[in-house]
């Protein structure tokens, strides 16, 4: 599995912990269900954003991306996202780039445009546009060749930046073409065939890498091998803000380690976990909030009853249930549902058979794995949004007749010293 990492100029934010974590639950339940995972992400460390950023700070490339490689480290261990079995730099793999360059430049696949790029020919490969299902003439639409950069068609994409004499101090390779840069696309194409072959089993990636970088992998890759680049192409949804797309750009981003500061780390993976890896998924400190009281409903009934060790058998009906759940194109909301009803199941027989099944379940997910006590007692005290969505699901309990998960809620908040007080207008609380 190869997919898509970092751009390292910044620190990330919540819409690369998607990422991370969608593709952390994939390898994780690979693995569970047998398979020998060798899981590839990438980091691009050649960047325009990057080489931008480190003269505005006045350091090296190397300096300043070390420094980001290490932040984020940080991000996914406290997110509980497992290394990768690879994590290749792309500063290290530009003899493979140019080799396949080489390679598309001998099949009339790339040409040396008048500026010194070499640049791919779209037209020239057959399949372009079959991942994103767009034709040439649809993307040609609007499209202008520029007069001063001697590309044959306006959808040509550069393979190597020539360097600018201009640019002393310039970023840059020696090359057969000329001293230069890779562009962003070969990158990829190169690591995950040095890394996995020619063809491997899955890419991933968000959604926006669909198009034009996924597209522009295979017409490199495929047009340089003559086989399928991967068998599988996967791409999660983006976090939004406002039904807009998180990113830095608009600068409408929140970066993984400022919330971090407000919610602790096993509820923002939860967060990202309980939402299909495909769907758009809203952030607001109401949805965190949110998970984080599901969460603590879980937790709840395992510090109620201590969890037997349990082996995974996929024939137990609870593990049944999670597994077909998770072989349907990894769904995750209808996994976490099964977790819902044995914590429900937990709370009504005190069974610490169904316990283990709860923990061990949701340690596939990468969750459920700290002390229940300590998890429900830790961090931030509780805000009056959190506790009034605590009581309403305690009410929702009641109303379903669901005493044992009401009851779990109460003793859950005076464990954090919230005290309820029911009357026949309705449930009031102060803090014991």
């Amino acid at each position: 599995m190869y997919v898509c990492g970092m751009t390292v100029y910044d620190f990330c934010h919540l819409g690369h912990a998607r990422s991370m974590v969608a593709f952390d639950v994939v390898q994780r339940w690979l693995k569970a269900s047998g398979y020998r995972v060798t899981y590839v992400r990438n980091i691009t460390d050649i960047d325009d954003k990057i080489i931008k950023r480190s003269l505005e700070n006045g350091e090296t490339v190397r300096s300043l991306t070390d420094r980001m490689i290490d932040a984020l480290h940080q991000d996914a261990d406290a997110l509980g996202i497992e290394r990768p079995t690879h994590e290749p730099r792309a500063m290290d793999y530009v003899p493979q780039m140019l080799q396949m360059i080489g390679t598309l430049q001998n099949k009339g696949l790339a040409y040396q445009a008048r500026n010194g790029d070499m640049n791919y020919a779209v037209r020239k490969f057959a399949g372009y546009g079959k991942l994103s299902g767009k034709s040439l003439d649809e993307l040609q639409a609007g499209e202008r060749v520029a007069v001063d950069d001697g590309k044959h068609d306006p959808l040509d994409f550069v393979l190597w930046k020539s360097a600018k004499s201009s640019e002393p101090d310039e970023v840059k390779w020696d090359s057969p073409f000329g001293a230069g840069r890779p562009g962003w696309h070969i990158e990829c194409s190169a690591m995950s065939c040095d890394m996995l072959g020619q063809s491997f089993d899955i890419h991933g990636g968000g959604a926006d890498l669909q198009f034009p970088h996924h597209e522009n992998e295979i017409a490199q890759s495929e047009g340089a091998h003559g086989q399928a680049m991967a068998s599988v192409w996967m791409h999660n949804g983006f976090i939004n803000v406002d039904n807009e797309k998180m990113s830095k750009s608009l600068g409408n981003f929140f970066t993984i380690r400022d919330v971090l500061k407000e919610f602790d780390a096993e509820t923002v993976r939860f967060f990202v976990v309980r939402s299909h890896y495909r769907s758009p998924l809203n952030y607001s400190d109401v949805h965190l909030n949110d998970a984080r009281s599901a969460l603590k409903r879980l937790y709840t009934a395992l510090a109620a009853v201590t969890p037997e060790q349990v082996a995974l058998d996929w024939s137990n009906p609870y593990a049944a249930r999670f597994q077909a759940a998770m072989n349907e194109d990894f769904g995750t909301p209808e996994a976490v549902a099964v977790l819902f009803d044995l914590a429900s199941e937990v709370n009504r027989s005190q069974s610490a058979q169904l316990a283990g099944w709860l923990k061990t379940l949701g340690g596939v997910l990468g969750l459920l794995q700290a002390d229940p006590t300590h998890y429900l007692q830790a961090g931030v005290s509780l805000g009056e949004a959190e506790i009034q969505a605590q009581i309403a699901q305690r009410a929702a309990a009641k109303a379903a007749k669901d005493f044992a998960l009401a009851d779990g809620i109460r003793k859950a908040l005076a464990e954090q010293g919230i005290v309820l007080k029911d009357s026949p207008t309705g449930t009031t609380w102060e803090r014991g």
